[in-house]
């Protein structure tokens, strides 16, 4: 980049409340000593990013043009922000994928670890899950519910149960615990065949053989996901084990309890540690369910299609990855769950915490996931989504004028020129990644502050954190002190891995 992106329309209040949040670290770390003020400032705060845009039942879905009674209760839709727009300045989509492709070496985030990308890709295909026949339509549960452990629907948690305990299937490798292996001798195993496991048909047969049998379909694809599903597969049986211990309880309400605690514990994850690295604020922001069951904005979850494609984050993805040392393609980390047991979850979580994620944004997604860009910008005209512009005014940031205020990468200005022409024919998935990244953030404005609208409105609105229902009736008083105690992914993994004198760094931001 050769210079800074003129700030010229980023709006006085944007600009003011960017700068109060940043600095007066002091001032910050003073509010969070103080339970009350802490309580009320993270209220005022989170209230603040939802209600910069309009609030749920949105008018509109991508069942119809028109609000109809299906249109607001039929949720194999998606939801949507905006009401459709055709638009007339469409640039073909290869000439578009130009924009996306990197064709040298990864463009590193400056504050990202290769954790970060591995927990958001597992976390959110759970609820972002476009419909592969129809993509207006959607097979999400549309609520933060864990479905990559325990699938979508309770025929596959079935599936995954092992009745006995409350637990999870699994197996011991290495004394570590997995999940259960999903073919035996190249056949599906028979405890198995009604649960769908993606893969590749040219994967060779001992990667095949090592396929895991989880909840998520796509659960195998890359090992983040593995990592990530093992590791709450562990913590599930762990408190199980617990509760086990304390109550005289059959295996039914053992395995429901541990879930809710699970569900619960995944959300504190979201808010207290991903949240927390996202945003480049000086005040972290915490689960404290109890202060927004009166907002209007506690509705009923309903994933938008806007939602769905600001988290394609491809770019995130390096072109290769550090294994004990060793640089490996990710290419080879596909269906590759060797990789995980012959190491142990602990040294494949330091070794992507020591690594550098990709930077979101143009020109940096490797060429082997180019084609999920191309359909995400297909999936936005088939959806007739409006303009970046019109997303921006939705968001309370003042339409651009300029390409020099979407960023300070020339070449990328020019190419939004060449492809559109004027700043307001830009479509909103393109402009969304060609933004510049704000300083010591994850994501670009825009980008951020719609993360900010969708994910606390719809993470604090589970039924789990409903008034009556976040208390130790729920989640039984072991449960409570675990979701108490609970702060971080390094927590989960170091009471779930061998017991050693080795301490593992795990962290999604470099340096920490």
């Amino acid at each position: 980049m050769s210079k800074e992106r003129s700030t010229a329309r980023d709006g006085l209040r944007n600009r003011l409340e960017f700068f109060v949040l940043t600095h007066f670290k002091w001032l910050w770390d003073l509010v969070q000593s103080n339970d009350f003020l802490k309580r009320r400032i993270n209220k005022f705060l989170l209230n603040n990013a939802i209600y910069k845009t309009k609030t749920r039942p949105y008018p509109l879905s991508t069942k119809s043009d028109y609000t109809s009674w299906d249109s607001l209760t039929d949720r194999t839709y998606s939801g949507r922000h905006l009401p459709p727009k055709d638009l007339t300045v469409l640039p073909a989509v290869a000439e578009l994928s130009k924009l996306f492709i990197r064709s040298g070496d990864t463009i590193f985030s400056a504050k990202s670890t290769l954790v970060f990308p591995y927990f958001a890709q597992w976390f959110t295909d759970s609820f972002l899950r476009t419909d592969r026949t129809n993509d207006l339509k959607n097979t999400s549960n549309h609520d933060i519910d864990l479905s990559a452990l325990y699938g979508l629907n309770s025929r596959v948690t079935h599936i995954l149960r092992s009745d006995q305990g409350g637990k999870l299937k699994s197996q011991m490798i290495n004394d570590e615990e997995y999940p259960p292996y999903y073919f035996q001798n190249g056949v599906v195993k028979d405890e198995f065949k009604d649960l769908v496991t993606l893969f590749r048909e040219d994967i060779s047969p001992e990667k095949k053989e090592k396929l895991f049998a989880m909840g998520k379909e796509t659960g195998n694809v890359q090992i983040g996901y593995v990592m990530m599903n093992t590791l709450f597969l562990r913590e599930h049986n762990r408190i199980c084990e617990l509760l086990a211990q304390k109550y005289n309880w059959d295996d039914e309400r053992i395995f429901q309890t541990a879930r809710n605690v699970m569900i619960v514990l995944l959300m504190k994850i979201v808010v207290e540690e991903y949240i927390k690295h996202i945003v480049p604020y000086n005040f972290n922001f915490i689960v404290d369910p109890l202060s927004f069951t009166n907002e209007k904005w506690y509705r009923q979850n309903w994933m938008t299609v806007e939602f769905n494609l600001l988290y394609r984050w491809h770019s995130l993805v390096p072109n290769k990855i550090s294994v004990d040392g060793q640089q490996v393609s990710i290419g080879e980390t596909l269906y590759n769950s060797d990789m995980i047991t012959s190491r142990g979850l602990g040294r494949l979580f330091e070794d992507a915490s020591l690594q550098k994620a990709g930077r979101i944004g143009l020109f940096n997604t490797a060429p082997f996931l180019l084609e999920v860009d191309q359909k995400s910008i297909n999936l936005g005209r088939d959806t007739r989504l409006t303009t970046y512009n019109d997303y921006r005014e939705m968001c309370q940031f003042p339409r651009v004028t300029d390409f020099d205020q979407i960023t300070s990468d020339e070449t990328a200005q020019k190419e939004l020129q060449r492809l559109y022409g004027n700043v307001d024919n830009i479509e909103y998935y393109v402009g969304l990644f060609a933004e510049d990244t704000r300083p010591n953030s994850a994501l670009a404005p825009l980008m951020g502050r719609l993360v900010g609208v969708d994910a606390f409105s719809q993470a604090l609105t589970n039924p789990l954190l409903a008034e009556n229902i976040f208390n130790k009736d729920t989640f039984s008083a072991v449960g409570w002190e675990v979701i108490n105690q609970t702060k971080s992914i390094s927590e989960i993994l170091h009471r779930n891995i061998p017991q050693t004198d080795k301490t593992f760094k795990v962290t999604m931001t470099q340096g920490e």
